[in-house]
């Protein structure tokens, strides 16, 4: 038998760190933030970054603080929303985490991903067919913004295009 997993630090004490973390469980029960968020709204706020840095440790310490639980929820909700990978990792850099952290949820079939596209397009465009060139320039541009990858992209238009 293994010895019991180790108790979770506590969460730092004091005046100043009390209220630190009272504010960041204020901000992580509206929904969840990367480290990088979290501390630069703490720091908006004129907490200084040490303190600041104690806090975030515990609250990660104590799984109140997950980025996994934040890219999972952020691509879910954002391939719902009809964006693609593309542009979901674009804004998850933007919240500070790496590639290596996000990858595993982007890591989609490629038959997934144009189900997707499909669901974004189809609720811009309906299945109004393209009869020119500018109409395909515009509907390719609005799938690129979108985030989608453009192989896939010229793919889907090509099978909804009208036959010429």
């Amino acid at each position: 038998m293994g010895d019991p997993a180790p108790a979770a630090p506590p969460l730092p004490a004091g005046a100043l760190c009390d209220e630190i973390q009272s504010r960041a469980l204020k901000l992580l029960t509206t929904r969840e933030h990367s480290r990088l968020e979290l501390a630069r709204k703490l720091r908006q706020r004129g907490y200084p970054a040490p303190e600041v840095e104690t806090v975030l440790d515990a609250l990660v310490a104590n799984d109140l603080l997950s980025e996994e639980r934040l890219i999972a929820a952020y691509v879910a909700e954002r391939l719902s929303k009809g964006f693609g990978p593309v542009r979901i990792r674009f804004e998850l850099r933007e919240k500070g985490l790496s590639d290596e952290q996000i990858q595993p949820y982007l890591d989609l079939e490629e038959e997934t991903l144009v189900e997707y596209l499909s669901l974004a397009y189809r609720k811009r465009f309906g299945d109004e067919p393209i009869d020119d060139r500018h109409e395909w320039a515009k509907r390719s541009r609005f799938l690129e913004y979108r985030g989608f990858p453009s192989h896939l992209i010229a793919r889907f238009l090509a099978s909804v295009q009208s036959p010429q």
